[in-house]
C-alpha cells in the first residue's frame, strides 16, 4: 500500500529535490525540473514543458523560480506557488550560505577547484539530453522542416547577428503560429 503526499507538499518536494540536486543553477536544474515535472507527476507533458521553458526563458530573472511560479500555481494555485517558490528558493539560499563559508575556507585547495570543474561536463550531458528530448518532441509536432529551418534561424540570431533570445523566441512563436498553420 503506497503512501499519498498532498498536493502542496509533493510541489514543494519536486522543486526542492530537483533544485537540491540541481549543482550550477537554474539552467543545470532544468532537466532534474523537467523528471519531477513530467516524468514522475505528469503535471505537464513535453510540449507544454517546451513552451512553458521558451516563455520562461524569454522574461527577465533566474528560470528556475519562473518554472517553479508557473508550474505551481497551475498545480495548485496560490498555496502551489508558494510551496514550489519555497522548494525552490530554500535549498539555493541554505546550500549558499554554508557553502560559501567552506569555499571562503578552502579556497586555494586544489580538490574544490577539481571538483569544480569536473561538474561541468555533467552539465552539459544534462543539457545536451534535455535538448534532444524537446528536439524530438518538436520534430513530431511539426516536421523536419519547420524544426530545421527555425533552429537555423535561432543559430543564426543568435550565434552571428547576436540577436537577443527573447526576441528570437518571440519570431520562433510568430512563425509557428502564421506560417506552420499555412502548410
Amino acid at each position: 500500500m503506497g503512501f499519498i503526499i498532498p498536493i502542496g507538499v509533493a510541489v514543494f518536494l519536486a522543486f526542492f529535490i530537483a533544485n537540491l540536486l540541481g549543482y550550477g543553477g537554474g539552467p543545470a536544474s532544468i532537466p532534474l525540473m523537467y523528471d519531477q515535472i513530467v516524468t514522475r507527476y505528469g503535471w505537464l507533458d513535453n510540449t507544454q514543458f517546451s513552451q512553458m521553458l521558451a516563455l520562461g526563458n524569454s522574461l527577465p530573472g533566474p528560470i528556475a523560480t519562473k518554472i517553479a511560479a508557473y508550474v505551481g500555481y497551475d498545480v495548485y494555485g496560490w498555496p502551489g506557488f508558494l510551496a514550489a517558490l519555497a522548494g525552490t528558493i530554500i535549498p539555493s539560499a541554505v546550500a549558499l550560505i554554508y557553502l560559501l563559508k567552506i569555499l571562503r575556507k578552502y579556497k586555494q585547495s586544489s580538490v574544490v577547484k577539481g571538483m569544480s570543474l569536473l561538474v561541468q561536463p555533467v552539465i552539459t550531458i544534462m543539457m545536451l539530453l534535455l535538448t534532444w528530448s524537446m528536439a524530438a518532441d518538436a520534430v513530431g509536432s511539426i516536421g523536419y522542416i519547420h524544426s530545421i529551418i527555425i533552429a537555423g534561424f535561432a543559430f543564426l540570431a543568435l550565434g552571428k547577428f547576436k540577436i537577443h533570445p527573447a526576441f528570437v523566441i518571440v519570431l520562433a512563436f510568430a512563425y509557428g503560429g502564421f506560417v506552420i498553420p499555412l502548410t
